[in-house]
């Protein structure tokens, strides 16, 4: 019994999280009114009926495609700064990270549901509460690779304000490539973190 359970609840993993990247895909080309149920599921190469059966609504679809976005994203920040330096020179690969933390098709993704959200009550019923989730482990995070003390004057804000920028800059690169400007901001804003930066690694 256990044997044959576990293929199958292999099976409906696998399945899942085709659907779930079948989603991010089409948000990110096609949009929310172009991302259907039938259409991830065309897209995932699963029947109508299977994709419902995981996502009984294209929300509830949204808000797996959201937590999955989230989720990559943090686990590649903590995997890149797994190898940093610690103390102030820790600042400016840390800055890179999370300034280049909004860029790319993850974020376009997102965009399109946010503007979406705007105009659309039930998506934005689910999608507000998911995505203040997201920001508070986005900024705890952000406090993780710092290694930085919130209890200290001006570091929640100035950390908060590292996120902000980073989703500007994310904006200001989906019509053009803005790299070099990045990078110049990067450089700038690395020197602003180093005073929150914390002498010993984080976690150690």
């Amino acid at each position: 019994m256990t044997s044959t359970r576990q293929p199958q609840q292999e099976r409906s993993r696998t399945t899942r999280r085709r659907l779930i990247d079948a989603a991010v895909e089409s948000l990110a080309e096609r949009g929310w009114q172009g991302t259907t149920v039938s259409v991830v599921a065309e897209r995932a190469g699963v029947s109508r009926g299977a994709a419902q059966h995981h996502f009984p609504t294209r929300e509830d679809l949204v808000v797996a495609a959201v937590a999955y976005l989230a989720d990559e994203q943090i686990a590649e920040l903590r995997a890149q700064a797994a190898a940093l330096p610690a103390g102030p020179s820790r600042a400016l690969p840390v800055a890179e990270m999370l300034l280049n933390l909004y860029i790319g098709p993850k974020f376009r993704a997102a965009l399109h549901l946010w503007v979406a959200a705007s105009s659309d009550e039930s998506l934005r019923a689910v999608l507000v509460p998911l995505q203040a989730e997201v920001g508070r482990e986005a900024h705890r995070v952000a406090l993780e690779l710092l290694g930085a003390d919130e209890s200290q004057p001006g570091v929640r804000e100035t950390v908060q304000a590292t996120l902000d920028l980073a989703r500007g800059l994310g904006l200001a690169n989906l019509l053009a490539d803005d790299t070099r400007r990045r990078r110049q901001i990067t450089r700038q804003w690395a020197k602003i973190l180093e005073p929150t930066v914390a002498e010993t690694q984080p976690g150690s």
